[in-house]
């Protein structure tokens, strides 16, 4: 398998770990952790990438723990909401979230947060990546990037592209995209994957980038076309499908999924998390499923998770400056 996903991320990490130094924790150890059950706060709509990767993760927690993890979905404001209440929770190991691209994006799209990204959230791992996935409506007239950029070029701002939120992920990518093919499209934003893929499916709205964890069941069922993947080299696992670099040279977006916590949760404690994900994303039934959908299990240390992370918010920030995207 391809794994340029996961290259993507040590290059990244790489680049930001001989300027960022690490914030400092409490010096616990947390011997008795976890003594009830973890709370898991997914700041999305139910029906997303994030969902997939607790189902596959949840149960090995609870096996490996004794402990139920419990799903506790927070959407709104742009995924702040959750991830305020993980910042501001106990740090104690009980409260954690599973956020996406969305986190580092906030900081530059967001005129003020509630919380400080960096210094009010520790960075678990980054537990995997993956391209995104533009599908099209089986009803859409374009079969092709190339047939698209010709349909938008020709029609400036009628054919319409949709996203799980303003600002989000899969906003963002797709205005790249836009920006990148040199056209015109309007932008119709839900309230996350699952508000969506109603309408997606129906017909009702024509084109969407998304993860492909989170789009690649509606493609096998034949709801969906799949078009292209957003990577630089095509998935071993899907060969067949190109990528939007094919048609648009230089074009790559890539999604990750990261496991954060309370900034001052004890080392200890995340050590026992980050080491779990670890052996977690290397069960066979895991990393088979995450190959389908071309995800590249990673399961990085705390310290490159928490570079990365601020890289990506460099990079989505200047992606923010350059399409002038703003949100009310």
């Amino acid at each position: 398998m391809n794994k340029p996903t996961g290259r993507y991320v040590m290059a990244a990490w790489a680049a930001a770990c001989v300027l960022t130094p690490l914030p400092g924790h409490a010096q616990q150890d947390g011997p008795n952790w976890p003594n009830k059950a973890i709370r898991c706060i997914i700041p999305t709509a139910p029906g997303g990438g994030s969902d997939q990767i607790v189902r596959l993760l949840g149960q090995r927690f609870t096996q490996a723990w004794g402990q139920q993890v419990v799903v506790d979905h927070r959407p709104g404001a742009g995924q702040t909401i959750g991830i305020d209440l993980v910042a501001k929770a106990t740090p104690d190991g009980h409260t954690i979230a599973v956020v996406n691209p969305s986190h580092a994006i906030n900081a530059t799209l967001m005129a003020k947060l509630p919380y400080d990204p960096v210094r009010d959230l520790a960075v678990v791992t980054i537990m995997a990546t993956q391209p995104y996935a533009m599908v099209f409506t089986p009803s859409f007239a374009p079969k092709s990037v190339k047939e698209l950029i010709a349909a938008a070029k020709a029609r400036p701002r009628e054919l319409v592209f949709v996203s799980s939120g303003p600002g989000s992920a899969s906003h963002l990518a797709a205005e790249m995209f836009v920006a990148m093919a040199g056209i015109e499209m309007t932008h119709i934003p839900y309230r996350g994957t699952g508000s969506v893929m109603p309408d997606l499916i129906a017909g009702r709205v024509p084109m969407m980038i998304n993860p492909v964890l989170a789009m690649i069941n509606q493609v096998n069922a034949g709801r969906l076309r799949l078009i292209a993947v957003t990577s630089s080299k095509r998935l071993a696992t899907l060969p067949d499908t190109p990528t939007i670099a094919e048609t648009v040279p230089g074009y790559e977006a890539i999604s990750w999924y990261a496991m954060i916590a309370p900034a001052k949760t004890p080392p200890a404690i995340i050590a026992k998390l980050q080491g779990e994900t670890v052996r977690a994303l290397k069960a066979p039934e895991i990393v088979d499923v995450m190959a389908k959908a071309g995800a590249d299990p990673l399961g990085t240390t705390s310290r490159e998770a928490e570079a990365f992370v601020k890289l990506e918010i460099e990079r989505w920030g200047k992606v923010i400056r350059q399409a002038k995207v703003q949100i009310n």
